[in-house]
Protein backbone atom coordinates (compact mmCIF):
# COMPACT_ATOMS: atom_id res chain seq x y z
CA UNK A 1 0.00 0.00 0.00
CA UNK A 2 0.95 3.63 -0.78
CA UNK A 3 2.61 5.97 2.13
CA UNK A 4 1.53 9.11 3.37
CA UNK A 5 4.51 11.85 3.09
CA UNK A 6 3.68 14.81 5.28
CA UNK A 7 5.94 17.59 4.84
CA UNK A 8 5.55 20.85 7.26
CA UNK A 9 9.08 22.81 5.95
CA UNK A 10 9.24 25.52 3.32
CA UNK A 11 11.50 24.08 0.41
CA UNK A 12 13.06 27.26 0.42
CA UNK A 13 14.47 27.14 4.18
CA UNK A 14 14.92 23.31 5.02
CA UNK A 15 16.13 20.40 2.83
CA UNK A 16 13.29 17.23 4.13
CA UNK A 17 10.92 18.96 0.75
CA UNK A 18 13.57 17.46 -1.32
CA UNK A 19 14.64 14.69 0.39
CA UNK A 20 11.24 13.56 0.65
CA UNK A 21 10.46 13.86 -2.99
CA UNK A 22 13.52 11.52 -3.79
CA UNK A 23 12.32 8.91 -1.61
CA UNK A 24 8.75 8.39 -2.77
CA UNK A 25 7.66 5.65 -4.37
CA UNK A 26 5.17 5.21 -7.07
CA UNK A 27 1.44 5.75 -5.85
CA UNK A 28 2.87 7.30 -2.71
CA UNK A 29 0.84 10.64 -1.69
CA UNK A 30 2.47 13.77 -1.02
CA UNK A 31 0.51 16.24 1.96
CA UNK A 32 1.88 19.77 2.48
CA UNK A 33 1.14 21.28 5.76
CA UNK A 34 2.35 24.99 7.69
CA UNK A 35 5.49 26.17 5.87
CA UNK A 36 5.76 23.25 2.89
CA UNK A 37 2.85 24.88 1.12
CA UNK A 38 4.49 27.72 0.08
CA UNK A 39 6.34 24.89 -2.12
CA UNK A 40 3.01 24.53 -4.02
CA UNK A 41 2.80 27.70 -5.78
CA UNK A 42 2.97 28.42 -9.18
CA UNK A 43 6.19 28.67 -11.32
CA UNK A 44 8.56 28.21 -7.82
CA UNK A 45 11.57 25.03 -8.75
CA UNK A 46 9.44 22.95 -6.05
CA UNK A 47 6.79 23.59 -8.25
CA UNK A 48 8.53 21.63 -10.85
CA UNK A 49 8.88 18.63 -8.56
CA UNK A 50 5.07 18.29 -7.66
CA UNK A 51 4.75 17.98 -10.86
CA UNK A 52 6.89 15.31 -11.11
CA UNK A 53 5.37 13.77 -8.42
CA UNK A 54 1.45 14.50 -10.03
CA UNK A 55 2.91 11.72 -12.78
CA UNK A 56 2.86 8.62 -10.38
CA UNK A 57 1.39 9.64 -7.00
CA UNK A 58 -0.78 13.00 -5.71
CA UNK A 59 -0.27 15.86 -4.10
CA UNK A 60 -1.83 17.20 -1.35
CA UNK A 61 -2.27 20.83 0.73
CA UNK A 62 -4.13 21.90 3.64
CA UNK A 63 -6.79 24.67 2.72
CA UNK A 64 -6.16 26.08 6.57
CA UNK A 65 -2.36 26.43 6.20
CA UNK A 66 -2.59 27.86 2.17
CA UNK A 67 -4.86 30.59 3.73
CA UNK A 68 -2.69 31.84 6.65
CA UNK A 69 0.07 32.10 4.16
CA UNK A 70 -1.96 34.21 1.74
CA UNK A 71 -1.94 31.63 -0.78
CA UNK A 72 -5.42 31.53 -2.94
CA UNK A 73 -6.14 28.16 -4.65
CA UNK A 74 -5.44 29.96 -8.34
CA UNK A 75 -2.15 30.23 -7.21
CA UNK A 76 -0.68 26.54 -6.92
CA UNK A 77 0.19 24.38 -9.42
CA UNK A 78 -2.52 22.47 -11.14
CA UNK A 79 -3.29 18.68 -9.98
CA UNK A 80 -2.70 20.15 -6.32
CA UNK A 81 -5.89 19.28 -4.16
CA UNK A 82 -6.40 20.96 -1.38
CA UNK A 83 -7.77 19.39 1.89
CA UNK A 84 -9.34 20.70 4.78
CA UNK A 85 -8.79 19.49 8.30
CA UNK A 86 -11.12 16.00 8.06
CA UNK A 87 -9.80 15.63 4.62
CA UNK A 88 -6.05 15.36 6.75
CA UNK A 89 -7.65 12.86 8.97
CA UNK A 90 -8.97 11.06 6.21
CA UNK A 91 -5.45 10.65 4.23
CA UNK A 92 -3.65 9.51 7.40
CA UNK A 93 -6.74 6.57 8.24
CA UNK A 94 -6.68 5.99 3.59
CA UNK A 95 -2.80 5.12 4.14
CA UNK A 96 -1.27 2.21 5.85
CA UNK A 97 2.11 3.91 6.60
CA UNK A 98 2.37 8.02 7.23
CA UNK A 99 6.23 9.24 7.44
CA UNK A 100 6.52 12.99 8.53
CA UNK A 101 9.06 14.83 7.07
CA UNK A 102 10.94 17.39 9.46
Amino acid sequence: MATLHMINKSPFERTAFVSCIRHLSEGDTVLMIEDAVIGARKGSAAATMLEDVMKSGKVYALAADLSARGIAPEQIVQGTQIVDYGGFVDLVTQHERTVSWL
